[in-house]
């Protein structure tokens, strides 16, 4: 267990080169390699690049652009010099805690991916495994990491955050209580600093431009996917253009000469939630459904096979946590620490009896949520699992010779069910 340990505490080191050129056609990019000089506890300086890869077993390193620009279709970097993640100094690492490593580096990355849709209110993504666990919006920061916080407890621990806001005190004594890997904001009030330092490992970065996040909303950037070849394949990165009520596009369909139309249009409310949703869902790995509810997440859903098996996946893993939710509000201890006591014999079955039963009678908070699929459902039995929790609306791409029997599985729900299509898939691999 202790070289397990060293293992993971182990600085790898890597033998990238500093500068890196990339041509496209006449046009040259120049990157270094981000490197910090860390001050040490003994008062010496460490210069130190990306503590390592997916696994501390793989090298890796970090290059910000600093000269040169991209003209190629709609792709447009962030003037070099001024980066998000790539731009992050020593002096933005107000605590470095274990310097970040490229899935911390990701996770940020994703999790500006996601929230940079959301500037007009407070909100916080939790980002593990660069997936949301849980997203939310609030009256207030505090109010939204709380949210965030508790639409998913389990996966939150050792996840990232993202505020949009500057962190403020109230916001620094929740996440205080979390064990956090890393915390980022655009910048810290007085005495929020202090909060999270008691954590000692934990990593806080500021990152100054997190409140212009919305002038990139349109930009692009290229996306290359190395191959075992040593290929690369190459793509535009995504867009999403969901962004008012007005793209949303009717639920519509003609099979057989026959047209068939969703007969109940959507809430203001599960408008506002089908478009924090499509935000969302811009993040998320494919396949994947989401549940929303008032501008937060409900369940999540990621990276699965079949449409119909993430819908039934997003639901089972919301029932495991509002289950946690209530457990911890209630005895004060996780879900699963209870089982472990009862089977000690520290606690009766009664104790969790209770929570199994208000979970059920809650339907894990499903009811009156929003159904959120990146891609158009096959067949209705997608949306089914959905209609059957108790969603009231359903956001999906469209475009399925099936989207008659959907708009029917809508209409015959009781009480029906408004859905709205997108027009454009959100898949993200």
């Amino acid at each position: 267990m202790a070289d397990l340990k060293k293992m993971y505490s182990t600085i790898l080191g890597d033998h990238f080169p500093m500068e890196m050129k990339i041509s496209f056609g006449d046009q040259t990019l120049i990157y270094r390699k981000k490197t910090w000089k860390i001050p040490m506890e003994d008062g010496t300086i460490d210069e130190r690049g990306v503590r390592y890869g997916e696994n501390p077993d793989q090298e890796a390193a970090l290059y910000e652009l600093i000269n040169g620009n991209l003209t190629l279709g709609d792709c447009q970097f962030i003037s070099p010099g001024h980066g998000l993640v790539s731009g992050i100094a020593v002096e933005d690492m107000l605590q470095v805690g274990k310097h970040p490593g490229k899935i911390n580096l990701t996770d940020i990355d994703n999790g500006l991916n996601i929230i940079k849709y959301m500037m007009d209110k407070p909100a916080a993504a939790i980002l593990k495994h660069n997936n949301p666990c849980g997203v939310a919006l609030g009256d207030s920061l505090n109010h939204a990491y709380t949210r965030a916080n508790r639409a998913d407890r389990i996966a939150a621990f050792g996840g990232c955050v993202i505020l949009n806001r500057p962190c403020d005190k109230a916001t620094a004594e929740a996440i205080s209580q979390n064990y956090l890997e890393v915390v980022v904001a655009p910048d810290f009030e007085d005495g929020a600093l202090a909060i999270l330092q008691t954590r000692k490992n934990l990593r806080v970065i500021k990152i100054s431009r997190i409140d212009r996040l919305a002038e990139f909303e349109k930009h692009r950037f290229v996306d290359f996917k190395s191959l075992i070849d040593g290929g690369l394949i190459t793509q535009q990165s995504a867009v999403n253009s969901i962004r008012a009520a007005s793209d949303l596009k009717p639920a519509v369909s003609t099979f057989k000469g026959v047209d068939y139309a969703v007969k109940r249009e959507p809430t203001q409310r599960e408008i506002d939630d089908m478009l924090f949703g499509w935000a969302v869902e811009h993040g998320v790995t494919s396949n994947s459904v989401l549940y929303i509810k008032d501008g937060c997440t409900v369940g999540v859903g990621t990276g699965e096979q079949d449409r119909v098996g993430v819908a039934e996946i997003a639901v089972h893993k919301a029932y495991i946590k509002y289950a946690d939710m209530l457990c911890f509000d209630t005895y004060g201890i996780p879900y699963g620490d209870l089982t472990l006591e009862i089977a000690q014999g520290k606690r009766s079955k009664d104790d969790k009896l209770k929570i199994d039963e208000q979970t059920k009678a809650a339907r894990a908070g499903l009811p009156g949520s929003v159904m959120i699929s990146d891609a158009f459902f096959p067949f209705r039995d997608g949306a089914d699992v959905g209609i059957t929790q108790g969603v009231t609306a359903i956001l999906q791409a469209g475009g399925s010779m099936r989207d008659f029997e959907v708009i029917e599985a809508c209409n015959e729900a009781t009480p029906q069910v408004a859905m709205k299509f997108t027009g454009q898939r959100s898949f993200k691999h």
